[in-house]
């Protein structure tokens, strides 16, 4: 039974360390993605506040009133999704199916799912990969403590403990993405369905 237990022990410790690098480049990956989803919702903000912007709801009803302009209108729209849904409203709005508005509208909140799942994931990704990092280097440095080497004890808590900034960083701003997207989008929608009732006669 030692013999097993020694070699149970040995195998979880190699695989951990195996995992060292993967994790950390993992953690970098992540506070990259950050970066691209805020470098988006920056833009996405300037055009919403941008002087001359047209209210959502105005250019949605413009576009459902007149298809042909549809293309011009969809570029005032705050964001490629609210882009890609004023042109579905107008394609819908000529469509002879009754239900293909809803369906149009329908498309953008899934899409809207789909936009805000990247950031929800990395609201749970980036402290679990934090905690991961911080863990994995403590074993070996913790192994030569007792041999009075402090040195690698050192360096690996320093390793492990940029690992836990960066994982609660990645969360916590994620988090925060999360909640200002749902809560536009969710304005979004409501302009969408209201450019859509006054159209209906």
């Amino acid at each position: 039974m030692p013999l097993a237990a020694d070699t149970v022990s040995e195998a979880l410790s190699g695989l951990a360390g195996a995992l060292r690098v993967p994790v950390h480049v993992a953690a970098l990956a992540l506070l990259a993605l950050l970066a691209l989803e805020l470098g988006r919702l920056t833009i996405e903000g300037w055009r919403r506040v941008r002087p001359g912007t047209s209210r959502l709801q105005e250019v949605a009803a413009g576009a459902l009133a007149d298809s042909a302009a549809a293309p011009r209108l969809a570029r005032r729209a705050p964001g490629p999704l609210a882009e890609r849904t004023v042109l579905d409203l107008a394609a819908a709005a000529g469509s002879p199916q009754s239900d293909a508005i809803e369906n149009a509208l329908a498309d953008y909140e899934l899409r809207i799912q789909r936009r805000l799942d990247r950031t929800r994931m990395l609201v749970r990704a980036g402290p679990a990969i934090g905690l991961m990092g911080t863990l994995i280097p403590l074993a070996p440095g913790l192994s030569v403590l007792g041999d009075g080497d402090f040195a690698p004890l050192a360096a690996d808590l320093k390793v492990a403990f940029a690992a836990t900034v960066i994982g609660i960083l990645v969360g916590t701003a994620a988090f925060g993405l999360t909640l200002l997207r749902t809560r536009l989008y969710t304005e979004d929608l409501a302009a969408f369905e209201r450019a859509v009732a006054e159209h209906r006669p």
